[in-house]
């Protein structure tokens, strides 16, 4: 008689991008006789904070909240989330360039966000204010701030709503050091077993591939978390933030996380400086260490 399964917290953000990639799991397309997936559904800034506290076995995590959990958690090779030279976007009611930013106060998804990171290498003079992710353009236009930092299908909608780009972080960030942008990864507890971790980023790794194997009926999955988004701008969505780096995050992802975790250390906005360690998807359970980032591949 075979064991009875473990049941595994899966947390990550009820965003159409994240239920795309989680669509295998949550569907029971994918299954596994060690392990039980339960998930939850909670902002990526309530993670970032549950994660400090152990809260949950797997959880989405933003890249800067990281080297608060290091000791914890160890990141997966799959599902994270990466800008290739496209958004976050800082935006505003009317033109403003880049350089005025300076002294403004400025609506952030979080103060553990990668987005308010990346916003503080390029310009570490605002006032930020967090506001959940929905409520960014709302609270620009009621003047509570005077510009918002976008993710998600903002960076799409922003447009339509009457707002301008100020500033593209994901198009700054690859011009200053020829990299993707890591915003965010899956985090396994450190407390579960070799065995349970490799079932975990097995899990992972095919949920991914399945919707991107079924990309209609994950897309159409995905559409109930879309926030009233019409289906083609959330299949646009899903597109732009799921990439080659989502399935696997090859070695270049863990030295760009690596290099803006080091920045952010050495600008004194991370109090620790830590070494960026991936999980792999194999069998292979060996933690894959971050190269130097100043150090570049042959």
């Amino acid at each position: 008689m075979e064991p009875a399964a473990i049941e595994i917290s899966c947390a990550h953000s009820p965003d159409c991008g994240d239920a795309f990639l989680f669509y295998g799991l949550a569907t029971r397309k994918i299954r596994s006789r060690l392990v039980a997936i339960r998930h939850v559904l909670e902002d990526i800034e309530s993670l970032n904070r549950k994660a400090t506290e152990s809260t949950y076995e797997l959880t989405a995590i933003s890249c800067h909240a990281y080297p608060y959990v290091a000791d914890r958690y160890v990141l997966m090779a799959s599902g994270a989330r990466v800008s290739d030279g496209y958004g976050p976007l800082v935006i505003a009611r009317r033109p403003f360039a880049p350089e005025e930013i300076k002294g403004k106060r400025i609506a952030v998804p979080g103060m553990l966000s990668t987005e308010y990171l990346v916003l503080k290498l390029f310009e570490p003079d605002f006032e930020a204010v967090a506001i959940p992710f929905a409520r960014i353009m709302d609270a620009v236009t009621e003047r509570s701030v005077d510009l918002g930092l976008v993710i998600h299908e903002g960076q799409l909608t922003y447009g339509k709503n009457g707002f301008h780009s100020v500033l593209d972080l994901g198009r700054w960030w690859r011009k200053t050091c020829d990299l993707p942008l890591p915003l965010g990864a899956n985090a396994l507890a450190r407390r579960l077993s070799p065995e349970i971790q490799s079932e975990c980023c097995r899990l992972m790794r095919e949920s991914v591939q399945y919707s991107l194997h079924h990309q209609e009926e994950a897309l159409n999955y995905a559409l109930q978390f879309a926030r009233d988004m019409e289906p083609s701008l959330a299949e646009e969505f899903v597109r732009v933030s799921v990439n080659h780096y989502t399935v696997a995050c090859g070695e270049l992802v863990p030295r760009a996380a690596q290099k803006l975790l080091d920045m952010g250390h050495e600008a004194g906005l991370i109090r620790n400086r830590v070494v960026v360690e991936f999980i792999p998807g194999g069998e292979n359970l060996q933690p894959v260490r971050a190269a130097d980032p100043r150090r570049r591949p042959p």
